[in-house]
């Protein structure tokens, strides 16, 4: 790696990241490559500097010193580029660096994977009802861990994972269970009706998520059969669980333990609709709107450093 453009959010982890970035950066530095600075003010400067520097300084990388969001709002600079995305976990989740086996807790380490080169390609999932359309690497919730993401987002305390778990105890007591509509286009799940190429599940439900990789929130395994390089997308559907319910599946979900429960039902498909009345969603732990939306796995999309 001689040429790398580093991407840094210096709030990540409450402030902790800009301590990443510089260990991460001496070292980049240290081995050898040139490396050019991005920390703009909003995500569409970033966006706009990230593009620029892979169209003008022809990086050999781009590599995001922090967490999930900061490799989502990356991602439209980046995706179907072919230029390696690397990753210095800063941030809460780091889902994404955790699937892909980068230290999440030595920023020094993350920067030598980086400078080894090793590349894989991997899909995104697109949501291409966003205008502009909105890429994500991870899993995109809807309803009810979607008001909880939100939630955490807004939260100070506490820290961590911990975040995730107060978040949704404040937000099962709201609205719970809405009616859904999830169209898959090339499912290849059985138990749909109309299965093949439009199948449909109507249906009352607490939550569907929809994922590229297994786990989101710092570990939760809400799609714990997904892969990263099949052409497919996972959905997780939590059907109509009461509350109690709910709060006995939560410290299930939260230690990143599969779950089996008869309304906790996995399909998979290329693409899917949802849609489900004032549902918010969030993409990367980012916001992504209200339904109704659809969403499409893009193979091989995106390019990433790892192990």
């Amino acid at each position: 790696m001689r040429k790398v453009t580093v991407v840094t959010n210096p709030r990540s982890r409450h402030g902790k990241g800009g301590d990443a970035a510089t260990a991460a950066i001496a070292r980049l530095r240290a081995g050898g490559a040139e490396v050019t600075e991005v920390c703009a003010p909003s995500a569409a400067e970033t966006v706009r500097q990230v593009r620029d520097s892979v169209a003008g300084a022809a990086p050999d990388a781009v590599v995001c010193i922090g967490g999930d969001g900061l490799i989502n709002v990356t991602l439209p600079a980046v995706a179907e580029t072919g230029v390696p995305l690397g990753m210095i976990p800063a941030g809460t989740g780091n889902d994404l660096a955790r699937e892909l086996g980068v230290p999440t807790d030595d920023p020094v380490a993350a920067a030598a994977l980086v400078l080894r080169g090793r590349t894989r390609t991997i899909d995104l999932g697109r949501i291409e009802s966003s205008v502009p359309p909105m890429w994500f690497a991870t899993v995109a919730g809807t309803g009810f861990d979607a008001r909880v993401t939100l939630r955490a987002n807004e939260m100070r305390w506490p820290r961590g994972r911990l975040r995730y778990t107060a978040a949704a105890l404040a937000e099962i007591s709201g609205r719970f269970t809405v009616p859904y509509r999830v169209e898959l286009v090339d499912a290849v799940t059985d138990g749909l009706t109309n299965p093949g190429a439009g199948s449909v599940l109507e249906t009352e439900a607490v939550m569907v998520a929809v994922g590229n990789t297994r786990t989101y929130g710092g570990g939760m395994l809400i799609c714990p059969d997904a892969l990263m390089d099949d052409g497919l997308l996972d959905l997780t559907v939590v059907g109509a669980l009461s509350r109690g319910e709910m709060l006995r599946l939560l410290p299930a979900l939260s230690a990143g333990k599969r779950q089996d429960h008869p309304e906790v039902k996995q399909f998979r498909a290329a693409a899917v609709t949802l849609t489900a009345a004032g549902a918010p969603a969030t993409a990367d732990g980012e916001p992504a709107g209200t339904l109704p939306i659809t969403i499409r796995a893009v193979p091989a999309a995106l390019t990433v450093l790892v192990p």
